[in-house]
């Protein structure tokens, strides 16, 4: 899919690189050449310096062969003015814009905008609607399990989360760290302090408690059904 990123902030940055580490052809848009500097080592796509909504940049990156457009700074009115450009003046397939303030929704949906709201996870579930992975339909209802919180202990710290992980019974989302979030991989590695989010098989909770020392909290009105397999 070719694909444009209006944004390389924290959230701008993290899904482009994964993106592109997809196979994706990515470009990213954003006002400060600085702002480049977040994007992983293992980006191979385009950067170009603008902003979102000016037709030329937007011919620059290719706009009119994109299948999606993603617009996410972190300033409301910028995501819903890129968007309307890319939706209503090129046609683009498929547009996504990221919101700040809930109430403003509704707005953005009359104009015809998919929105994306919240910045915990925000980078892995636009990167999942982009791809058309609705949770809803994607994963299946075959095992019971829930979203929990844990502080890294000495028995997590200095591993990577594939060292950690268990297939089928505890898969890590999320690490917060100095209060940011960060999208783990395979590589990511625990430090002290880290606090944990995780997937976790009801069934197998005892185990990781015990395993590793942890002690493990039920996220408030996360109990879901889904699947953690590979």
């Amino acid at each position: 899919m070719y694909i444009i990123v209006c944004g390389c902030g924290r959230v701008g940055a993290q899904l482009a690189t994964m993106l592109s580490n997809e196979g994706h052809d990515v470009v990213v848009i954003d006002s400060s050449a600085d702002s480049f500097r977040r994007l992983g080592s293992g980006f191979n796509g385009l950067t170009i310096v603008g902003n979102g909504f000016d037709e030329r940049v937007l011919e620059k990156a290719g706009i009119e062969k994109a299948d999606v457009f993603a617009a996410v700074t972190n300033l409301d009115n910028t995501n819903i003015m890129a968007g309307q450009v890319a939706k209503k003046l090129y046609d683009v397939p498929k547009v996504i814009s990221r919101v700040y303030y809930p109430d403003r929704e509704k707005t953005y949906h009359r104009l015809g905008l998919e929105t994306i709201c919240g910045t915990t996870l925000v980078a892995k579930r636009v990167r999942d609607r982009i791809l058309g992975h609705d949770l809803a339909v994607e994963e299946s209802l075959n095992q019971k399990t829930r979203f929990t919180e844990m502080k890294a202990t000495p028995a997590l710290v200095g591993k990577k989360v594939a060292e950690i992980e268990i297939p089928n019974q505890f898969r890590l989302v999320e690490i917060i760290r100095n209060n940011e979030a960060i999208i783990v991989s395979s590589d990511t590695k625990i430090f002290s302090g880290d606090t944990i989010i995780a997937v976790v098989s009801i069934e197998a909770t005892e185990k990781i408690r015990a395993l590793y020392n942890v002690d493990i909290f039920m996220k408030v009105g996360d109990l879901v059904s889904l699947s953690i397999e590979d």
